[in-house]
């Protein structure tokens, strides 16, 4: 291989990995892309070596494919990521396991962020949803939320929506009183008949 090829392709190994692992699945290009969510331009271009994935793209390959833990170490190996990672936590080896789980504190923002305009995206893995708010005439929607679930999850969502806005449409609307029926006035036969 010309060294101006290996220049324009410094991930090939990486590439040619990932496209052997997506041709033994029968899987195409738009296929792939569209469950990891990228365009499949740059999955192309991640696939001749061309481009590195993104550590999160990386990621939802190995997870796409279903690999054993010593293929993905080989793909990020490929990929240079292990070389950052291996010296940013070698000082910390010793002071705790790296295969040990480690908690998490993430932030709770309870604002409220309102939407007018939803993107769906439905491939066999699941939903995602892409809420957006439009920011002005003539300007592109703002990304305001990213939401994925299964699809047996968004069924659910979808019925807990119906359901929660009939209930309110019923609670709002006016209570109209019915008419009172007029009394019937008593017939003869009704009435009790005396003794003689």
């Amino acid at each position: 291989m010309s060294e101006k090829k290996r220049a324009d392709q410094p991930y090939r190994l990486l590439g040619e990995n990932l496209k052997s692992r997506r041709q033994k699945l029968n899987q195409t290009v738009p296929e792939v892309s569209g469950a990891v969510e990228i365009d499949t331009n740059t999955l192309e271009q991640i696939e001749s070596g061309e481009q590195r994935p993104a550590e999160e793209i990386l990621a939802l390959l190995i997870s796409y494919f279903d690999l054993q833990e010593e293929d993905a170490v080989s793909l990020w190996h490929l990929a240079g990521y292990d070389e950052r990672r291996t010296s940013q936590t070698s000082s910390t080896t010793s002071t705790f396991e790296l295969n040990q789980p480690i908690a998490m504190m993430m932030p709770v923002d309870l604002r409220v962020v309102y939407t007018d305009m939803v993107h769906v995206t439905i491939n066999n893995f699941g939903v995602v949803m892409n809420f957006m708010q439009t920011a002005g005439q003539g300007s592109q929607p703002l990304a305001i939320s990213r939401i994925g679930m299964s699809k047996e999850h968004a069924r659910s969502v979808l019925d807990i929506l119906e359901r929660s806005l009939k209930q309110s449409d019923d609670a709002n609307k006016p209570k109209l009183l019915h008419k009172p029926s007029p009394l019937k006035k008593a017939d003869q036969s009704d009435k009790p008949k005396e003794a003689k």
